[in-house]
């Protein structure tokens, strides 16, 4: 049977629509000269945030753009001087960004009320979380294990995390758990450490859409939109596919279902 749960944070358990990075990321390249757009700057999310910085200078129209400003392409020091900026910027304004997503609470209280360990990774650093999960706790919402890309050889997609935080929760294989997040990074940490790996739609960094945003979308717009995620995730590995992260719940008895046929 699942054992345990390993959440992604921002889009995941908390920070509907993972804004809190987004803008940051907008405008530190701002500050260089060079606009970058929305879905530039989601499609490395979940990535430590030294490496989203960079998978983004290497996309071609942000590498080309570099290099009309300043005559070259970016290098790994370009990586470090945006850096230098965003994490203060991210600091003044994370707390604001702590707030768990609607379901979230609920949904953890029945997992461990059917016995099951609730364990988290991330793309923020350790000293982004010291501000993150104590925000979280206020609200409600404290897993039993965090781990930090900064803590581990290297962050996602690699499997690290997740295995530190199956030590953590004393669980193994990692048939018996879940990793559940809102990036392709997520779903790729998953198949990577041979987790069951589930993509949340509704609040996801990939969707890109507020609370307030996807309660007032055109119906059939929101289901265009939903689809073309699920699609990306599915292309990236996803076991699941679930709108909300309260239904996980209709997920759970499936893979156990498949489990007890010997399916992993």
């Amino acid at each position: 049977m699942i054992k345990a749960v390993i959440f992604d944070w921002a889009g995941t358990t908390v920070d509907y629509g993972c804004f809190a990075p987004l803008d940051v990321f907008i405008e530190v390249f701002r500050k260089r000269g060079i606009e970058v757009l929305h879905e530039e700057a989601r499609a490395p999310m979940g990535l430590l945030k030294w490496d989203h910085i960079d998978t983004m200078l290497k996309m071609e129209r942000i590498a080309n753009l570099w290099k009309e400003k300043y005559g070259r392409a970016p290098t790994e020091k370009d990586v470090d001087m945006l850096y230098a900026d965003f994490e203060p910027m991210l600091f003044s304004i994370l707390k604001n960004y702590c707030t768990p997503i609607p379901g979230v609470l609920e949904l953890v209280e029945r997992l461990r009320r059917d016995g099951i360990k609730i364990g988290s990774t991330t793309g923020y650093t350790k000293e982004m979380m010291a501000v993150v999960a104590p925000e979280a706790k206020k609200r409600g919402y404290a897993p039993d294990s965090l781990v930090t890309p900064t803590e581990m050889p290297q962050g996602r997609p690699y499997p690290w995390m997740c295995y530190q935080n199956a030590i953590n929760l004393g669980v193994y294989p990692m048939k018996h758990v879940i990793k559940v997040g809102d990036t392709l990074s997520d779903i790729k940490e998953g198949v990577s450490a041979g987790a069951w790996s589930v993509g949340i739609l509704k609040g996801s960094s990939e969707l890109g859409m507020s609370e307030q945003e996807v309660a007032a979308c055109d119906p059939d717009e929101l289901a265009d939109r939903m689809e073309a995620v699920a699609k990306k995730f599915k292309a990236a590995g996803a076991d699941y596919i679930i709108d909300t992260i309260g239904d996980l719940d209709k997920v759970i008895p499936k893979i156990n279902l498949r489990l007890a046929q010997g399916e992993r």
